[in-house]
């Protein structure tokens, strides 16, 4: 059966408090303490229908989809046909105004520069909320809403599905045991490029099924032009994403982000193409400089996509998309499935340490779960918030031109005003994150 509007205020109240505690670091049995059955069904709204959003739907479908929404009334139809009495909104704004005291949680399925403005707006109203990567759009989004979550205490997810995965499990169990000692550098590469590209001289007419307006959302207004941005098309442009590697950089980062404890670096530097005003480069590196804390020694950390990936790294002939540990022991290649340890003759009769990080029932199932009982999440938002902060951290340094000095602290650059434009952004009336 769904929350009952009788006992949602009570059930909103209670997990909050649960998220709060978690959200500090701490746990214990009071806020463990389920504040609803896990037979009950919370009430969820959906802010994008198709694509990953689709997905996304598809993983939370097992509780009830009461409201959705979506810019394109050809994909919100199709969503409104497979969940019958659900209602309808083009406008993000209006429905979590509608929807207040109705829904107990949204998922967030948009492109990129709508994920802050939709979830700060859900977060504010109470709401537990499950995002797409990356998490926001610019690093000072990815800042307020962490702290905005952890003001609130509700229960918050990155969809980074990937960590749910067993193998990265067992790969940050064998970094942490110490197998290949002290790592000293991370290399991370995905060989995919989004970008390239100049603005359309002309625009057309949107086709009527299309809210374009809405579409913008917080980006400057800009004609519609059929096949460069909506659908699938958004990513290649700095005014709706962040290229290649706000797409990848979440998903794969997460691996040493988790196994070392990173948060912050000190430093970031880029290489590629020319910078375009428009669009992302089609190939990159970035370079981080992570300090020394009581959960890893100082380390680099480097990024490569696109046409910057590279088929040899550490001495290693590698696949087109993976993680290559290098420690004071040894070197450790990683994927989303599989993982090797060199020397091979080192490591031949290698036995796996213990297990100790519990097999996951489910990347949206763990945040649900989170809703329901305020037990934690792997990816909640003060996690992924410092992820996203260090991925977006690369292109600014990118657009910058030059290497930056982060002082994360204080969210700036400490070396050059230049960069500030490119850790924060201006938004059209209406749709501000602050």
């Amino acid at each position: 059966m769904p929350l009952q509007n009788s006992n949602r205020r009570d059930f909103l109240k209670s997990t909050s408090a649960s998220a709060a505690v978690l959200s500090a670091g701490v746990w214990s049995e009071a806020s463990a303490k389920e504040s609803v059955s896990a037979n009950e069904k919370l009430n969820i709204a959906c802010i994008g229908t198709a694509n990953r959003a689709a997905a996304d739907i598809d993983g939370v479908k097992g509780e009830s989809i009461v409201a959705l929404c979506d810019v394109d009334k050809v994909y919100l139809d199709r969503a409104a046909g497979r969940f019958s009495g659900a209602r309808t909104y083009a406008d993000y704004r209006e429905m979590i105004d509608k929807e207040a005291g109705k829904i107990d949680a949204v998922v967030i399925g948009t492109a990129d520069h709508h994920h802050a403005p939709a979830t700060i707006r859900a977060i504010r109203a109470g709401l537990h909320v499950y995002c797409e990567k990356p998490l926001t759009h610019t690093v000072h989004e990815a800042r307020v809403i962490a702290e905005a979550a952890k003001k609130h205490g509700v229960a918050t997810q990155l969809g980074t599905q990937i960590h749910a995965g067993d193998n990265y499990r067992r790969v940050v169990e064998i970094i942490q045991a110490g197998t290949i000692g002290d790592v000293t550098d991370v290399h991370v590469w995905v060989g995919k490029g989004w970008g390239g590209g100049d603005r359309p001289e002309t625009g057309e007419e949107p086709p009527e099924t299309l809210s374009w307006d809405l579409w913008l959302g917080p980006a400057p207004t800009r004609p519609f032009a059929k096949g460069r941005y909506h659908p699938a098309q958004w990513r290649r442009w700095w005014d709706f994403g962040q290229g290649t590697l706000g797409d990848m950089g979440c998903h794969y980062m997460d691996l040493p982000f988790w196994a070392l404890g990173l948060r912050h670096p000190t430093r970031c530097e880029a290489e590629g193409a020319e910078v375009h005003p428009e669009t992302c480069p089609l190939g990159l590196i970035c370079r981080y400089d992570f300090p020394e804390t009581d959960k890893h020694k100082a380390l680099k950390f480097t990024w490569y996509d696109g046409n910057k990936t590279p088929k040899e790294v550490a001495g290693e002939r590698v696949p087109g998309s993976g993680v290559m540990f290098i420690g004071t022991e040894g070197k450790m290649f990683a994927d989303y499935g599989s993982y090797r340890l060199f020397p091979r003759e080192k490591f031949a009769d290698f036995k796996p340490p213990e297990q100790t990080i519990p097999k996951s029932i489910g990347h949206h199932a763990e945040w649900i779960k989170a809703c329901k009982d305020g037990s934690p999440t792997t990816c909640n938002f003060d996690y992924s918030g410092a992820l996203t902060e260090t991925v977006l951290l690369g292109n600014v340094a990118y657009r910058t031109g030059e290497a930056i000095d982060w002082d994360a602290a204080n969210l700036k650059v400490t070396n050059t005003a230049g960069a500030e434009k490119y850790v924060r952004k201006e938004y059209r009336s209406g749709w501000e994150v602050a």
